[in-house]
């Protein structure tokens, strides 16, 4: 059985901080996905894995608290916790430019692989302990922020305790993750001490990775993937999104696309008799000699029907977006009413 692990990189936003957006905005935007149509993170999430009856894993970001402080890490792993959703430890450590103590003295990057390996293993346990202070089990699973890990992070991460590592995506493989694998093996394998668990995907041209993430694949393309994890005898098919990934990106409104493709992926799993749900506590280790799982090969057609999917719904928020905009003007002055009324006649 091939075990399909949905997850999702919960994380407050640095670059929202900077902006000036204070940690409850923060948090609304966020962590609960929310806007003027509703609440869309991970709340509206649970609810559609608990449906189909699936299990999600929440790799959240203790980092926000070194600058925030503890309690708005606890109000992010405490529902999931309840709901009987697994927490692993995902890490961001462009927060340490804004944070008054910096476990790792004077240093800074963007990702964590920008650090030596001793300074590595200072911020990894220290992120653990607060995640396990804010509510957290011991996390065992590592996910790196940016995907920016390098084979350092995996040694850091063995001397810690850590059985698994899930920072390795092919989609940014020479772009910030430096961890030394193939990206053309999917196969979960033993790397510097810890088992590996790569971001699933397929290629969607020649030598173009396409990872597994709502915003990245079709429908068309998700259920091809999973189907080619389970029919490769895969251990796991991996396939991830972001706490508020089911807005759209100015994060005004619901982005329904993602949400369909999220309903989408939850049904394929759920109806798939090759296919088990469920997190890395209960996940098997690979075997000595683990297999090589080839990704899947482009289809051109498929990517063409993605391209275009994607830019009607690109299309469809945006319009939206600037048809609110020219609402506000329109009560606003005499030439928006005249001007705005004639965008919305057409638009």
């Amino acid at each position: 059985m091939t075990r399909a692990i949905i997850s999702f990189d919960t994380e407050l936003s640095a670059g929202l901080y900077q902006r000036g957006i204070g940690a409850r905005a923060n948090f609304e935007s966020s962590i609960l996905g929310r806007c003027r149509e509703g609440d869309f993170g991970i709340h509206f999430q649970m609810d559609m894995l608990e449906r189909h009856g699936l299990t999600g894993v929440y790799f959240v970001d203790p980092m926000p608290a070194l600058v925030h402080g503890p309690s708005v890490i606890e109000a992010i792993v405490r529902p999931i916790i309840e709901r009987g959703h697994e927490v692993q430890l995902h890490l961001h450590t462009e927060w340490l430019t804004f944070a008054r103590f910096n476990p790792a003295g004077r240093l800074t990057g963007r990702n964590i692989g920008d650090f030596p390996l001793a300074a590595q293993k200072k911020l990894i346990g220290f992120a653990r302990d607060m995640l396990v202070a804010a509510g957290a089990p011991t996390p065992i699973a590592f996910r790196a922020g940016n995907f920016g890990a390098n084979d350092d992070t995996l040694r850091a991460l063995a001397s810690l305790g850590f059985r698994f590592d899930s920072s390795f995506n092919g989609a940014w493989a020479g772009h910030g993750c430096e961890i030394s694998l193939d990206p053309g093996n999917l196969g979960m394998r033993v790397h510097h001490g810890l088992c590996e668990v790569p971001v699933s995907g397929l290629l969607d041209r020649a030598s173009r990775f396409r990872p597994a993430q709502l915003c990245a694949m079709s429908e068309e393309e998700m259920r091809d993937a999973l189907d080619h994890s389970a029919a490769s005898d895969a251990i796991q098919f991996s396939a991830f999104s972001h706490s508020f990934e089911l807005l759209s990106r100015d994060r005004a409104v619901a982005n329904r696309l993602a949400i369909e493709r999220m309903e989408a992926l939850c049904r394929a799993i759920a109806e798939d008799p090759r296919v088990t749900s469920g997190g890395f506590a209960t996940l098997p280790a690979p075997p000595a000699q683990p297999r090589r799982i080839q990704v899947a090969a482009p289809k051109p057609f498929r990517t063409a029907r993605r391209i275009v999917e994607q830019a009607a719904g690109h299309l469809a928020h945006e319009v939206r977006y600037v048809r609110d905009l020219i609402a506000v003007t329109v009560n606003s002055s005499r030439w928006g009413k005249i001007l705005g009324g004639v965008f919305l006649a057409v638009a």
